[in-house]
């Protein structure tokens, strides 16, 4: 079976895939300049990252939460297994939201230049004034139920297991007093870990558990929610991933 998910991979999926990256690049850059760049910038990377998901024929287990409210801007934080996190989350978190990413992901043909255009934040820590600027663009994009999504380790997991968090996504909610939900994704690493070359079959997994509300406005409250929000997100993982292991570009 693993011969012939290869050969499917290869000669089937990897085309559609490929046609179905630069279409939807394409949509998102000429969307958002004609107009409405609401829906332009959201419905077409999320129909992508379906297919992504779908043409792999990768199942998907989304396990909602009722006290998370479509009408409410959150931060979401979430562990980094690999690289089909993004198709994860973005395919299936059913919540509109912008992407805060590294600002080297503006050099990856075509995906960079549409998540340019799709409005998301590129973070860029050169110095105290391009930090204060994030901060600014993500204050004016979550308003009216729009979200935040931060990988809360920076990097991809090397063993599956959960690193050190970084203080940016809680130090955020804690600024702006937002609610933090977490987001545990299992599978993602059992696909395409860090290292491989070809992804694999396995099911993936996304559990949002419950928000947690700033309480106060400082050091304390920033602990706090990351503590609160490695627990759960650790929580949700199965027994071989428990336990932290530090990456080594953390």
């Amino acid at each position: 079976m693993k011969i012939i998910y290869f050969f499917y991979q290869l000669f089937i999926a990897l085309p559609i895939l490929i046609v179905a990256t630069i279409l939807t690049s394409a949509t998102i850059i000429i969307g958002t300049s004609i107009g409405n760049a609401h829906f332009w910038s959201y419905w077409p990377g999320k129909i992508w990252s379906i297919l992504f998901c779908y043409v792999l024929l990768l199942p998907v287990r989304v396990k909602r939460n009722p006290n998370v409210r479509k009408d409410t801007s959150y931060v979401f934080v979430a562990n980094h297994q690999g690289a089909f996190d993004i198709f994860l989350i973005y395919g299936f978190l059913g919540h509109d939201f912008k992407w805060m990413m590294k600002k080297g992901i503006r050099k990856i043909p075509f995906v960079g230049k549409a998540s340019e255009a799709a409005g998301h934040i590129f973070v860029d820590k050169s110095g105290p004034r391009k930090i204060y600027a994030t901060i600014m663009n993500a204050k004016r994009v979550l308003t009216g139920g729009t979200s935040l999504v931060i990988f809360a380790e920076g990097s991809r997991s090397f063993t599956g297991h959960m690193g050190h968090f970084k203080r940016g996504a809680f130090q955020l909610a804690d600024q702006l007093q937002l609610p933090i939900v977490p987001i545990t994704l299992n599978g993602p690493f059992d696909v395409l870990s860090r290292t491989a070359k070809w992804p694999k079959w396995h099911p993936l997994t996304m559990t949002i558990h419950d928000p947690i509300y700033p309480q106060t406005k400082g050091e304390e409250n920033v602990n706090r929610l990351m503590e609160e929000s490695y627990k759960a997100i650790m929580n949700g993982l199965p027994e071989k991933y428990q336990g932290m292991v530090e990456n080594p570009d953390q």
